[in-house]
């Protein structure tokens, strides 16, 4: 059985160098903003600034967990959060896990808020740990580990079940979040990891306290396939042919965003398959706070820090003109702006009972 470390680093490998993307669309292509051929702002205008969780970000951009716990990963982390103060964005961190069984790893972790001392950082605990009996004292030493300013609880199941070693026990998670949410002061965002979340558990995890969710829907990197390369790495047969029957399982990510900004309250951060400036505003426009985005930056990392400053830049530059492009000053106005959805997510939409015309005839002037 691979250790801790050795799964991580096939993580990060395997995700660089091999085809992990699912092969279900995000259905952000049948999202589509009015253009406004007389805008009546300024580009220059333009505030792509947002408050999320007591933090000012100069973009609605996070990168999302990716790593720790391996010197490579401390030295992903390092380039990340490096740029993420620079540029006034978020930054997560991977799974906290191995730190806090070895806490020797904790520096590959604690780099993060050293190198960013003032923007948003998000720690992270898996609900596989919770139903093994892990609890406030655990996500505690999460939170101080990075100093952060939320919590991400990683919601995996898939990942879990095709997974060589995998952790499948689920039971009980509800009640788990809940005794968070009663006993931290820090925010807690249940986040997926690549399959989406639907109206009905967005319901059941803001009934628990939680304060987000991160939809991380199908269309980026698919889980499945990544475990489906390691299985067949190590030789695991059954969970390889798992892997790639279920590689494209999910719920796609433009329809995430739907389900649970119209269902809940609660803050909604839109991952999986974000990868442009257009996709931002997109996903905005549908109802999400925030981005994250994750395997776009981890390319990046490992190319070095330049290369992460370019696409950050790359990024707030293509958001900034579509928001000019569509007469919104500011994130707030993005939201309420008119879209057109169209195909296979309209569709799906209505037949969950919600109603994609209505985005069509908002914000009108």
């Amino acid at each position: 059985m691979p250790t801790i470390e050795e799964r991580k680093n096939r993580h990060i490998r395997v995700s660089l160098e091999e085809a992990v993307e699912s092969g279900v669309s995000t259905g952000l292509e049948e999202i589509h903003l009015i253009h406004r051929a007389l805008p009546e702002i300024d580009l220059e205008e333009v505030d792509t600034s947002i408050r999320l969780f007591g933090c000012r970000l100069e973009a609605p951009i996070i990168i999302s967990a990716l790593t720790g716990g391996t010197e490579e990963g401390k030295r992903i982390n390092e380039v990340l959060a490096t740029a993420a103060e620079e540029y006034g964005i978020g930054i997560g961190v991977g799974s906290q896990r191995i730190a806090l069984e070895d806490p020797s790893r904790e520096p590959t972790f604690t780099i993060v808020r050293e190198r960013a001392p003032n923007t948003l950082v998000i720690a992270n605990l898996g609900c596989p740990q919770l139903s093994l009996g892990w609890g406030v004292e655990e996500a505690r030493r999460c939170i101080e580990m990075v100093e952060a300013d939320a919590l991400a609880i990683h919601m995996n199941p898939l990942q879990e079940a095709v997974q060589v070693g995998g952790e499948t026990r689920y039971r009980g998670i509800l009640t788990r979040i809940r005794e968070l949410a009663e006993a931290l002061e820090t925010p807690i965002i249940m986040k997926e990891t690549g399959c989406g979340v639907s109206a009905e558990d967005a319901k059941r995890i803001e009934k628990a306290g939680a304060e987000a969710i991160d939809v991380a829907g199908a269309g980026g990197t698919s889980w499945a396939i990544v475990e489906h390369h390691i299985a067949r790495e190590v030789g695991d047969k059954e969970r390889e042919a798992l892997g790639k029957a279920l590689g494209d399982w999910g719920i796609p990510t433009a329809i995430s965003i739907v389900e649970v900004s119209q269902s809940t309250g609660l803050r909604v951060i839109a991952s999986g398959g974000i990868r442009m400036g257009l996709d931002i505003a997109k996903a905005i426009a549908l109802g999400a706070d925030a981005v994250g985005i994750a395997r776009p930056f981890l390319q990046r990392a490992v190319e070095g820090l330049e290369s992460v400053r370019s696409y950050i830049l790359e990024l707030i530059r293509e958001l900034r003109t579509v928001m000019f492009l569509v007469g919104a000053r500011d994130v707030e106005e993005l939201r309420r702006t008119p879209i057109v959805i169209t195909g296979r997510t309209a569709e799906w939409l209505r037949m969950r009972g919600f109603n994609p015309e209505s985005y069509a005839r908002r914000g009108k002037r």
